[in-house]
């Protein structure tokens, strides 16, 4: 397993495209995914709360995504294209990250989860994603894993 891109954000909107920005050595897919997943903590478990964006490279030519907030029960919901949500203006993140994953799931904890998925890439991951001028210092680089799978296949 290579090193881990970690970058720790407080969920507000403008920090989606500073992830955006932060991921976009790794590819369109990984930086939707990462967007999308960041996005649902604001809109589900609020702005301003903590949240651990981590990327890494797995066996067989996988990328692993996995964005970490404070609220455990705050669960995903994959909504189905024939429901009634499915034709509102917004609610179709987890559809698009269900469409580009490879597998997702999600990883509870005490006092925090772990929403993740696998993507294929072509881009290899490089340590040292380049901070950005409008987030210096928030791009760290570390080893570590996000623990146990709970996976949708």
């Amino acid at each position: 397993m290579r090193p881990v891109v970690t970058l720790e954000l407080l969920a507000m909107p403008a920090e989606v495209s500073a992830v955006r920005r932060a991921l976009r050595p790794l590819g369109i897919d990984v930086q939707l995914c990462a967007s999308e997943l960041v996005t649902n903590v604001i809109r589900h478990v609020g702005e301003g709360v903590p949240v651990t964006v981590r990327v890494w490279e797995e066996e067989g030519g996988r990328v692993r995504l996995g964005v970490t907030d404070p609220d455990p029960r705050a669960l995903p919901v994959l909504v189905g294209a024939d429901t009634p949500a499915a034709q509102a203006e917004s609610g179709r993140g987890l559809a698009l990250l269900d469409a580009l994953a490879v597998r997702w799931g999600v990883e509870q904890e005490t006092g925090r989860k772990t929403v993740w998925c696998e993507l294929f890439t072509d881009t290899e991951i490089t340590v040292g994603i380049p901070e950005t001028p409008e987030r210096p210092g928030r791009h760290n680089v570390s080893a570590g894993a996000l623990g146990p799978s709970s996976a949708r296949s």
